[in-house]
């Protein structure tokens, strides 16, 4: 047995040996290393708050923006309360975002926005905004109408039912579009109503086969008598290349279909030298209108008939139609003495009816007619020469 004093030197030198084990396992696992992670950079980290997102509330007809601040947007989602998204895109640096298209009067916008910080913390935003209602709403009438087949004449037509003083804004937003790359232009022009209106011509005659389509992406637009609230498309077909080559001169009309005759047709024109003549110039048939009634007081010529007329096919706002006119059977070929329209006989009348569509055009010519069919006037604005013709364009070319 031990003495004492050795018995507790050797417990001494045991606990020593002892805790010199425990510092040395402590150096080999690494705590070191994990003092080293809670250094200052960890800390910094450690500390960092998350990234702000603010979404500016625009005006209608303003652009939406969402802006990241200490962080990098990730996702945006802009949602109207009909649950149309509006899509829009980041910036280079990914710190903002932008709608492609304005926000629209008098609706009600969500707001869902993701930024993510450089150390991987994301923030996610939700908010909502209201913008105020139109003071004044623009609609507008397309023709042709959609999914039709026309003639190689027919122009594509907007009236807007209120004033377009910001035409180059409102164009900027018409997007045509053909299958065979067609060239065209849009000109602005006043209807015969008065009211604003803009038409979209090519440069020559449509081919037959081609197909046209319009993107009026106009929601959210102000035309500066009006805000538009919705887009507007539309799309047709363009059919046969006939022409309607009407001689006033020698009283005879000809429907050509690519390039030949197909039926000659005598006919009597608006009588000379007074207010019953015809037009000349190429005119555009607006429709086929069947048996109507025709009231010479509607067009300013007192009470010189009011009867039921077969075979209408409205040429001019103004009133000039070619129709049956079995009343004028002797002047058929030989004289015009209509009060301004082109008459045929019943059978010709019906024949002819069948076999036009609306766009096919007429070109009309005499020597003692009213003048030109105004590019207003029903569908004249093949009676514009070109370059002037994309000079009414609103947009700089």
């Amino acid at each position: 047995m031990l003495p004492v004093r050795t018995r507790r030197t050797r417990i001494r030198q045991t606990l020593a040996a002892v805790a010199l084990c425990g510092a040395l396992t402590a150096c080999s696992s690494g705590a070191v290393g994990a003092a080293r992670d809670a250094g200052p950079a960890d800390a910094a980290k450690q500390a960092e708050g998350p990234a702000k997102v603010a979404v500016v509330s625009p005006a209608a007809g303003r652009t939406v923006t969402v802006t990241a601040t200490g962080g990098t947007l990730t996702a945006v989602k802009v949602v109207d309360a009909e649950g149309g998204v509006l899509a829009g895109r980041t910036g280079s640096g990914g710190t903002s975002w932008v709608s492609d298209r304005k926000a629209v009067p008098g609706t009600s916008y969500r707001v869902e926005a993701t930024a993510r910080t450089a150390g991987g913390k994301e923030t996610t935003t939700r908010s909502t905004f209201t913008t105020a209602e139109a003071a004044q709403v623009n609609k507008l009438t397309l023709a042709p109408g959609k999914n039709t087949t026309v003639g190689v004449g027919q122009p594509l037509s907007i009236v807007f039912d209120r004033p377009v003083t910001r035409k180059a804004e409102v164009e900027k937003q018409l997007r045509v579009t053909t299958s065979n790359g067609t060239v065209g232009s849009w000109g602005w022009l006043k209807d015969w109503s008065g009211k604003d209106r803009v038409d979209w011509r090519p440069k020559d005659y449509w081919k037959p086969g081609t197909r046209v389509n319009l993107d009026a992406t106009l929601d959210g637009t102000d035309s500066g008598g009006g805000w538009f609230v919705r887009d507007y498309r539309t799309g047709f077909t363009v059919g046969a290349a006939q022409v309607v080559k009407v001689d006033l001169d020698r009283k005879r009309l000809v429907l050509e279909r690519d390039g030949r005759a197909v039926r000659t047709i005598p006919v009597s024109g608006g009588t000379p030298g007074g207010d019953k003549r015809s037009w000349r110039g190429t005119a555009v048939l607006m429709a086929k209108e069947g048996t109507i009634n025709m009231n010479s007081e509607t067009v300013g010529l007192g009470d010189a008939y009011d009867k039921m007329v077969d075979s209408s096919m409205r040429l001019t706002w103004s009133g000039m139609y070619a129709h049956a006119a079995p009343w004028n059977a002797a002047h058929f070929g030989r004289a015009n003495r209509s009060s301004g329209c082109i008459g045929m006989s019943d059978a010709d009348a019906a024949w002819f009816y069948a076999q036009v569509r609306p766009g096919d055009p007429f070109e009309i010519r005499g020597a003692d007619t009213k003048g030109v069919v105004a590019e207003g006037n029903g569908y004249g604005a093949w009676n514009v020469p070109w370059e002037r013709w994309r000079a009414k364009s609103a947009v700089a070319r």
